[in-house]
């Protein structure tokens, strides 16, 4: 099977896998978090986790689980959270993973968070180190919808970063949203809060791309026939890979091989009337 097929096939992969997930919408979960900048870290120390936030696709009910609320709890000034760290992200990691411990049979639709720089095997390591015993999702409970994106519309589909780009293109509101740098100096300048609004106006959205995915109004910078699965390799290898289709052809070809081979005999003088 050629590229173009296989691509093909991820793509209506993908649509079989919303159309799934939109009914059992219910059950399923979407996450994000924000945390320190895990660039030019010259310590080896994994960044700390601030704030997460899981909304339910259905009801749009959202969970969230922030490094500022665990130090209101505790009495600590927000200003004083910097002495505090281990104990109020420990305690933020705590409530997390006891939330995913009973929500093991719902699906977790993220964005990138696919290894230990970020994703759940990062929020998973720094509970570790701070002394606790993570639970895991399951791989298959686990849905990409970045990934799912490139699948169903090409991988030019957006310009980069393309979460930020697809929110413009699709005038989306950005209110409260933090590219990833700002995140980080919103962390250094320890603006707690403003990083745990920016974490659940990113689970709004995700919810949102979701819904316009499913709908095929998402906007994209993909072409018609790139949104819809065709392309010129499709219908060539289509054709290829079609028995009656490839024996239609070889046949014309043959007798077009046989009128031009009777055209020369005419030309010189073998064909007799």
């Amino acid at each position: 099977m050629g590229q173009e097929l296989q691509r093909l096939q991820r793509r209506n992969k993908q649509l079989s896998k919303l159309n799934q997930l939109a009914g059992q919408a219910e059950s399923v979960l979407v996450i994000h978090y924000s945390c320190e900048s895990f660039y030019d870290r010259d310590d080896g120390r994994t960044p700390r986790i601030t704030s997460i936030a899981v909304r339910n696709l259905d009801s749009g009910q959202t969970d969230s689980f922030s490094i500022h609320q665990i130090a209101e709890e505790e009495k600590v000034p927000m200003e004083d959270i910097a002495d505090s760290y281990d104990m109020l992200e420990k305690k933020m990691l705590d409530r997390y993973f006891e939330f995913v411990s009973s929500h093991q049979k719902f699906t977790w639709m993220h964005w990138n968070m696919r290894d230990v720089n970020y994703g759940f095997a990062a929020i998973e390591h720094r509970y570790r180190v701070l002394g606790g015993n993570p639970t895991q999702i399951a791989e298959e409970r686990k849905f990409d919808l970045a990934r799912a994106l490139v699948d169903l519309y090409g991988d030019g589909y957006i310009g980069h970063p393309h979460l930020e780009s697809l929110i413009r293109k699709n005038h989306i509101s950005d209110k409260d949203f933090l590219p990833g740098k700002e995140e980080a100096a919103a962390f250094n300048a320890k603006q707690f809060v403003k990083l745990h609004q920016s974490t659940l106006r990113k689970v709004d959205t995700l919810a949102n791309i979701f819904d316009r995915s499913l709908n095929n109004s998402l906007e994209t910078n993909s072409s018609w026939m790139e949104q819809n699965g065709y392309s010129l390799g499709v219908i060539s290898e289509r054709i290829k890979e079609h028995w009656l289709i490839s024996l239609l052809a070889a046949t014309g070809i043959i007798l077009t091989f046989i009128v031009r081979a009777f055209d020369l005999f005419d030309k010189l003088g073998w064909t007799q009337k």
